[in-house]
């Protein structure tokens, strides 16, 4: 399912920040693209981030761009949100449907995720996956 045909399952009425949550439709829409300028412009320099593929996680704008462009190499995963909640203590939590599939097209997982986000100063300064 396309980013766009799924803008239509966004939880209506939720309280995130309309800036936040429309920052991450744009965040996945470029990772699906692989458009990773546009995804580094949207996190702090100093962002950390989850290597979910290979694990433990990385720090900053490099790491993060060597991290996508070895799994890219590898696995093409698609992920494209389905909910946003905006936690008390101002974090957003993110449900999406992720598909990932081998470089040949094989599906090896089709599973929901769920990301955290932390923002400071409109850019993401932390991501987390949570169980």
């Amino acid at each position: 399912m396309a980013i766009d045909q799924c803008r239509e399952t966004r939880s209506m009425g939720s309280p995130e920040p309309a800036d936040q949550q429309e920052q991450l439709w744009s965040l996945y829409a470029a990772f699906n693209r692989r458009d990773v300028a546009a995804v580094l412009a949207a996190l702090a320099p100093d962002v950390s981030w989850p290597n979910g593929w290979e694990g433990g996680s990385v720090r900053g704008h490099d790491q993060v761009r060597a991290y996508w462009r070895r799994q890219w190499a590898a696995i093409d995963p698609v992920v494209v949100p389905t909910a946003f909640h905006t936690e008390d203590d101002g974090r957003v939590t993110v449900t999406a449907h992720q598909v990932v599939r081998t470089r040949q097209g094989a599906v090896i997982a089709d599973q929901v995720v769920t990301h955290v986000y932390r923002f400071a100063g409109g850019l993401i300064v932390d991501m987390a996956i949570q169980d």
